[in-house]
């Protein structure tokens, strides 16, 4: 099926600490990303990218991990997401650093809800009280959930964004001990890579993708340090046992094949870290799986 594609690009590096993805937008778009979806006959609009503060110029808030300007671009990220759905096009949201998902996946369930697959080392689960590091990109699904900064909680309209029903987790491997606490008995639904080694990522996918079936659209957020580090090295936070290309592979084509999957994130390409922006040209290769290229 053809769709309007907008893509949206979100350079922000102010939810983490390693410099470097605040050049993922460009990384994926000199990696073809609108030409392989215009060549399964999608109509791609570029729509730029949304103005995120140098970090240098904001040095004031560094006690604050920098959480006003956060605000600020998630702010604008919620704005352009909940526009594109009103417009009836499909936003993919080019990253920068996850906290830009607490507006992506804000928006997009501005009018409607909406089930998320979050495919992730990181749970990205914690709370100002249990962060070890500070960082906001490692809050932003507690955030999305309603706990958390209430600047962040409140982007866009008041309360969670999300009820734990509505999320799925696949590749979890690298939680804080806080983010375990919180995820044993949440509700959300959390398949490990053991859950992948042992059952395979067919049937995990499968059936993450049953536990969402009450909705009509689904959000994918691809933290693309999902993957092996050897599979995909370009990445801000990398964290060794992820998926392998293949596992990757599949799980777009399964997600493609329930033609479900109405928005998507991809965040956390850091070209700093890459070789031969090998990371943005598979992560453009899975976007494309997951908007209908087929083997045969």
């Amino acid at each position: 099926m053809s769709r309007i594609i907008r893509i949206i690009g979100v350079p922000i590096d102010l939810g983490q600490s390693k410099r470097g993805v605040d050049m993922g937008p460009a990384a994926l778009r000199y990696a073809g990303l609108a030409e392989k979806l215009e060549a399964l006959e999608h109509q791609v609009v570029d729509g730029g990218n949304l103005a995120v503060p140098v970090r240098e110029t904001v040095a004031a808030e560094i006690a604050q991990h920098y959480l006003p300007s956060i605000v600020q671009v998630c702010r604008a990220t919620y704005a352009a997401a909940s526009q594109a759905v009103a417009a009836g096009e499909t936003p993919i949201f080019l990253g920068g650093d996850h906290s830009l998902a607490i507006g992506s996946i804000g928006g997009i369930t501005h009018t409607a809800p909406a089930g998320l697959l979050w495919i992730d080392a990181h749970a990205d689960c914690n709370t100002p009280a249990t962060t070890i590091s500070g960082n906001i990109h490692g809050m932003t699904l507690a955030v999305l959930l309603g706990d958390g900064y209430p600047e962040l909680v409140e982007v866009g309209r008041p309360g969670p964004k999300l009820q734990p029903e509505d999320v799925v987790m696949i590749a979890i491997r690298d939680l804080d001990p806080g983010e375990r606490e919180r995820l044993r008995g949440s509700g959300i639904t959390v398949y490990t890579m053991r859950d992948v080694d042992e059952r395979g990522i067919g049937a995990v996918v499968r059936e993450a993708l049953q536990r969402l079936e009450h909705h009509h659209r689904v959000h994918v957020s691809l933290d693309v340090d999902c993957l092996d580090p050897q599979t995909g090295p370009g990445v801000g936070t990398p964290s060794p046992g992820g998926l392998t290309r293949r596992e990757a592979q599949l799980t777009m084509e399964l997600i493609a094949d329930c033609g479900c999957c109405s928005s998507m994130d991809i965040v956390e390409i850091n070209p700093i870290q890459d070789h031969h922006n090998r990371t943005a040209l598979l992560a453009a290769e899975l976007t494309a799986s997951l908007f209908g290229k087929r083997i045969l």
